[in-house]
């Protein structure tokens, strides 16, 4: 639990007053709570848990259960109206902002997304049912995403379309003159 707070300590910039701070320390709270084998002694850890859970959403707007699966060094960018399902799963270095939803896409199924490694998601954005986002994904302000997006990819609009994200200009250039023969590249498949 203090190597991740650690971690989360330099991700949040050492700075105290961030409202995620907050939240990730209740959340490794609520996840070392179940480390203590024996359940007698783990329940008071579990009321004390319930009780900074509900602090934390109060005061952040930020619903983020201790069942989440989150890889290394989250960050919740901007506070407010964040609501996690406890099904959801992070991978690393994963960005969200305020008005976030990542959940289910019915009510009574089962099933959050699953995010790859350096998703970074905007204000707003809606990422619901049991979808794959790959890695190195950027999802558009107020996107609503109900389909799988692989790796590399933008997805944008309601609901989300999914593109490839644009190469810098010198990557583009080095594989036109890798692949001289090939003109006809197909613009809606990301790689």
């Amino acid at each position: 639990m203090f190597e991740n707070l650690r971690e989360d300590w330099r991700t949040y910039d050492r700075m105290v007053t961030r409202q995620g701070l907050w939240v990730m320390a209740v959340y490794r709270f609520g996840r070392w709570r179940f480390t203590i084998r024996w359940r007698w002694l783990r329940m008071p850890f579990s009321f004390l848990y319930k009780i900074f859970q509900v602090i934390a959403q109060i005061l952040t707007g930020i619903e983020l259960p201790c069942e989440v699966t989150l890889g290394r060094r989250f960050r919740i960018e901007h506070f407010g109206g964040i609501i996690i399902s406890g099904d959801a799963v992070f991978g690393d270095d994963c960005i969200i902002r305020n008005g976030v939803t990542v959940g289910l896409k019915n009510t009574g199924h089962r099933g959050s997304p699953t995010m790859g490694d350096r998703v970074d998601i905007g204000a707003g954005a809606k990422i619901l049912g049991p979808i794959h986002i790959g890695n190195d994904v950027s999802i558009g302000a107020n996107a609503v995403v109900l389909t799988d997006v692989p790796s590399n990819c933008l997805a944008v609009g309601i609901p989300a379309r999914v593109l490839p994200k644009r190469k810098q200009r010198s990557v583009i250039l080095l594989d036109m003159l890798a692949d001289q023969t090939s003109e006809d590249r197909d613009a809606h498949a990301c790689r």
